[in-house]
């Protein structure tokens, strides 16, 4: 399923190429870091804000998968609540591809609790756990 079918977000602000997989809590996406991408540095290397906002926006594509699948035709819009403990251990480079996992928690009064982890290869690059309002 095309990734603008789940997220709201378009060019150039759109940091996530596909929604690999959803099992139960846990979804992986995946993002091929370009030089057109608008959180990219002119040292070449992804901006942390970049990397919270991938993160966001994979928790988004689970949503909009599963909104789709409940038979909407818009995917949600969704909001930033709160970012937590956001750790950057390495700022991702142009051609490196980016996996990330998202681990949903329990959704209290519409705020959905999430966990991602960025990776590049087996290298944990960054790593938060989010408050995520959607509306539904």
């Amino acid at each position: 399923m095309e990734i603008e079918r789940l997220i709201p977000q378009r060019y150039p602000i759109k940091v996530v190429d596909e929604l690999l997989e959803v099992n139960g809590n846990e979804a992986h996406c995946q993002l091929g870091l370009r030089a057109d991408n608008c959180f990219i540095e002119p040292d070449g290397r992804m901006a942390e804000p970049g990397l919270i906002e991938h993160i966001a926006q994979c928790a988004s594509a689970v949503a909009g998968y599963r909104a789709v699948a409940a038979g909407a035709t818009q995917p949600p819009l969704g909001f930033i609540g709160e970012v937590k403990n956001f750790h950057c251990y390495r700022r991702p480079a142009v051609g490196e591809m980016l996996h990330t996992t998202i681990e949903n928690g329990p959704e209290v009064a519409g705020v959905t609790l999430i966990t991602g982890k960025v990776m590049s290869g087996d290298e944990l690059l960054a790593e938060t756990k989010m408050k995520i309002f959607i509306n539904k």
